[in-house]
């Protein structure tokens, strides 16, 4: 029975949307900076492809109007899974269409290659490359996994998923939002990039599910942290009868989890606004900026020098005097150890 879990689902998404907007604008926004850009970072994960996050970010916060400081430049092909994340979430209320999804699907492969290979980008597949199968294991040994649909049956079968996922029917919008997700990607309809646009289809039937295009979970996140069993419920699902029961059991209880993490974000924007309301009584540039976002975000490894001016693209000399104002400022102090290895850390509040 997946009643009693998708009422559970629904309380705490409930509980959550709530809890985020009476945080207050700024907190809001770095929230939902925070929730899309994990949201993009893990969806492409799934698939093996490393997104730089901060390019991500600096993206999303650009395309928003938010002020983060230093903006990095990203390249296209990071603007283009940004476009398509933002598209599916912030215009929830539209409704989707065949172009829309050719235009999702130029904006995931702008070069119009997956990898090495040249792909059909903004139409359905064809029958050039043989049925589309997916498939594991080594040349001569590869084991299908499932086996999409002809490609002349695409139009038709795409036609139908549309209407539906558009029509304002009575089911619930959780429970839509799983069922689009495993029928569209059990379609299969492009050459590649179906499982990241299945996630943002469920990720725009889940904003309309929120009533908000303020995303404060992230989905993606929750299954790129199971993804093996992602694929092993897709594949049996897929191969077994009509029954979806168990999808959408494995769907709430990810959305669940999802939604439970969320308690960590909370948690970092919430530090974060502390520190950043003893920042406002600073003077700092765009560098500094930067670099403090990046601390407050969970700085890996230690912060020296070297690193600092690596990341902020600067000189050594500068990046020591960016530090040693900080330090001044009562802002980083020296960590413990000393000499050539020196580092620094935020002051504890």
């Amino acid at each position: 029975m997946i009643s009693p879990l998708l009422a559970s689902v629904r309380h705490k998404q409930g509980k959550l949307v709530g809890r985020m907007e009476s945080l207050g604008f700024s907190l809001q926004e770095e929230a939902v900076l925070q929730t899309l850009t994990l949201d993009a970072v893990k969806s492409n994960e799934i698939e093996g492809e490393i997104l730089n996050a901060d390019q991500v970010r600096s993206s999303i916060a650009r395309r928003l109007g938010m002020d983060i400081g230093m903006l990095l430049p990203a390249d296209r092909h990071v603007e283009g899974v940004v476009e398509m994340l933002l598209d599916a979430t912030q215009n929830y209320k539209e409704t989707l269409s065949e172009e829309r999804l050719f235009g999702w699907h130029a904006a995931l492969f702008p070069t119009g290659r997956s990898g090495m290979f040249k792909i059909t980008v903004g139409n359905w597949r064809d029958n050039s490359g043989g049925p589309m199968q997916v498939v594991s294991g080594a040349m001569g040994r590869e084991k299908v996994h499932f086996e999409a649909p002809a490609s002349e049956r695409l139009p038709a079968e795409m036609t139908q998923f549309i209407n539906w996922f558009n029509d304002d029917n009575a089911k619930d919008a959780v429970i839509k939002a799983a069922i689009a997700h495993l029928w569209f990607v059990t379609i299969h309809p492009f050459d590649d990039g179906n499982g990241r646009i299945a996630r943002s289809i469920a990720d725009r039937q889940l904003a309309r599910s929120d009533e908000s295009a303020q995303r404060f979970y992230s989905m993606s996140a929750q299954i790129q942290h199971k993804r093996k069993h992602y694929y092993d419920i897709l594949e049996e699902t897929q191969k077994g009868d009509l029954d979806i029961t168990g999808w959408l059991e494995w769907f709430l209880y990810c959305l669940d989890g999802a939604l439970e993490a969320t308690e960590t974000t909370l948690n970092t924007v919430l530090n974060k606004a502390k520190y950043w309301k003893l920042f406002t009584e600073k003077s700092l540039n765009d560098r500094q900026k930067l670099m403090l976002n990046k601390l407050l975000d969970g700085f890996e490894g230690k912060l020296n020098t070297s690193k600092w001016a690596k990341i902020a693209k600067t000189s050594p000399d500068t990046a020591l005097r960016d530090i040693q104002n900080l330090v001044e400022q009562g802002v980083l102090e020296k960590e413990d150890s000393g000499g050539r290895s020196t580092s620094y850390r935020l002051v504890m509040l």
